[in-house]
């Protein structure tokens, strides 16, 4: 009696993999028609679970010709410093990389699978989520379909970097915000940009007339009258002359 009872409680406490799954197309293809939906299945821990086209090489298989013959594998490992089950997710596609919450993985490949890991190749989206158990020798897998890409309800998506202005054209320099959003975070960016061009049509502007006939002649003009402007008056006499040639070049100016 005793052992029968903790067999059960063994049983009821297998670590479990929720796997939910995503693809835009699926809705009109059967890619996951040979996939054990709503049900549970107990599989041994010594033995790696395949992901991949064929049904003979992997323990389950998705119809669709563009995935690999064989795309992944997770292989359950323990250690001494943790009682639960915890996995590896390794890269079996020669054909292409495989991501594991951003994190590209070559062929063969492998890191350890976070309790909430995002794995993403090709068009497919998989989000696998690891609800610890106390078994040791096997573990549980269900499959779920999902109608909208895990990535957009985790903090794993990250949007298009092409900014959609408010006249609805694109822009390079700033992320794509609303409007309203953009002013408040990044403020008042046309205000900038507009100083800064008025500040170098009136650089280009001064540099040219120094460079012309009148600005020698303001030059010219400047030493004649710096001897009896300097000896002026006792408020006037501190000025310099730098002040006067500034205030001429923008008389020129305006």
């Amino acid at each position: 009696m005793n052992v029968s009872q903790t067999m059960e409680t063994e049983e009821d406490l297998l670590t479990r993999l929720h796997i939910k799954l995503y693809h835009p197309q699926q809705s009109c293809k059967g890619f996951f028609g040979l996939l054990p939906l709503g049900n549970n299945s107990k599989h041994s821990a010594d033995e790696p679970l395949r992901l991949g086209r064929d049904p003979q090489a992997c323990t389950f298989s998705l119809l669709d010709s563009r995935v690999s013959r064989k795309q992944l594998a997770l292989h359950a490992y323990r250690t001494a410093q943790s009682p639960d089950l915890l996995f590896t997710v390794q890269n079996l596609s020669q054909r292409g990389r495989l991501s594991v919450n951003s994190s590209a993985l070559g062929y063969l490949e492998r890191m350890d699978l976070p309790d909430k890991a995002l794995i993403q190749f090709g068009e497919y989206e998989i989000l696998i989520c690891r609800e610890s158990g106390e078994a040791k020798g096997s573990f549980e897998v269900d499959f779920e379909v999902l109608a909208v890409p895990p990535s957009r309800e985790t903090c794993m998506w990250v949007p298009s970097m092409t900014p959609v202005m408010e006249t609805g054209s694109s822009g390079m320099n700033s992320p794509s915000l609303p409007g309203d959003l953009r002013v408040g975070l990044l403020g008042p960016l046309e205000t900038d940009e507009t100083l800064m061009a008025h500040i170098v049509v009136v650089a280009a502007a001064a540099l040219s007339l120094r460079r012309s006939p009148l600005g020698e002649e303001l030059r010219t003009s400047e030493e004649r009258t710096l001897e009896p402007w300097t000896a002026g008056t006792a408020g006037t006499a501190r000025r310099s002359t730098r002040y006067q040639l500034t205030e001429r070049v923008e008389v020129g100016l305006v």
